[in-house]
């Protein structure tokens, strides 16, 4: 028997020359992701900058030149100048008993709606969407009313109940959305083994929807780190302002010390960004999984 000699140069010129072409609507949108990016990169970019300036140089150079001497005495200055020791504390407070209250009422709220069969469940989750759609600005008048009625103006509790009560409709949507798509079985199993729905949410659904509940803390812990609106309004007491509020009033009477302006608004936004690194890997893929519909 002899062999059939191969001809690897016939074999590769073979290959369809339209294969080795580059997608020109793929290039498109890279070119158009690139620009996007460098739109958003841009101001964060200046404010780095202009925080690193001394006063002659923020007005001797451009905005987006590196700065050749490093005034990191700028942070310092507006650290102390800023008070902002006492904001930061707040909105760490704030902002570290909010969230994971939060989520877990949310993943609790949203394990009942998907799993436990009651006949105004659907009423129930129609109402909690409906929560959705509400602007928190018209509903700042009310809500201040109600919480200075119950005598929670300038405390701790008086923010983070109204943030709990505008932040848990969304993430029961996106969590119910998660947990209809567990399949019914899991729970009907350990039901039958004796197990309560307690038992069944903390061991079995709450470790698998880890990675929506990463992605739902950093939008959460994003929104409430920076929000302002709300806690102008039911935070007067100067010693109670969160970081923005602290930010505003630093601008109002240093806002023509640019270096150090800047330092204090990269110093507000910090560490919002250093959450979003550490959990970003979760970012897409939670999401994704709590769209799915059950």
């Amino acid at each position: 028997m002899t062999a059939v000699p191969t001809d690897q140069t016939a074999v590769h010129l073979q290959v369809e020359p339209s294969s080795m072409k580059r997608d020109p609507i793929l290039i498109g949108l890279w070119i158009t992701l690139v620009i996007v990016a460098l739109v958003w990169v841009a101001p964060f970019v200046f404010i780095v900058f202009t925080s690193l300036k001394t006063p002659a140089a923020v007005t001797g150079t451009g905005a987006f030149v590196p700065p050749t001497e490093l005034a990191f005495e700028n942070y310092s200055a507006a650290w102390s100048r800023g008070n902002f020791a006492n904001s930061f504390f707040n909105s760490v407070i704030i902002t570290v008993i909010k969230v994971p209250l939060g989520l877990f009422l949310s993943a609790m709220a949203a394990y009942a709606l998907a799993k436990i069969k009651l006949k105004i469940t659907k009423a129930l989750l129609l109402l909690v969407v409906f929560g959705t759609m509400i602007p928190f600005q018209v509903m700042l008048a009310p809500l201040f009313t109600l919480v200075n009625s119950l005598g929670l103006i300038d405390t701790y509790p008086g923010v983070i109940l109204p943030y709990i009560a505008f932040g848990v409709p969304y993430q029961v949507f996106i969590l119910h959305g998660f947990f209809k798509s567990i399949p019914k079985e899991l729970s009907e199993a350990a039901l039958i083994d004796g197990a309560n729905h307690f038992i069944i949410f903390r061991r079995i659904f709450l470790p698998v929807c880890l990675p929506v509940l990463a992605a739902l803390l950093i939008l959460d812990f994003v929104s409430t780190w920076n929000e302002f609106a709300m806690a102008l309004v039911l935070l007067q007491d100067q010693h109670m302002w969160t970081l923005p509020l602290g930010l505003m009033s630093f601008q109002g009477q240093f806002s023509s010390n640019y270096g150090q302006l800047n330092a204090a608004i990269v110093m507000t936004v910090l560490p919002a960004t250093i959450v979003y690194l550490i959990f970003q890997r979760y970012f897409v893929s939670g999401l994704t999984s709590g769209a799915v519909k059950g």
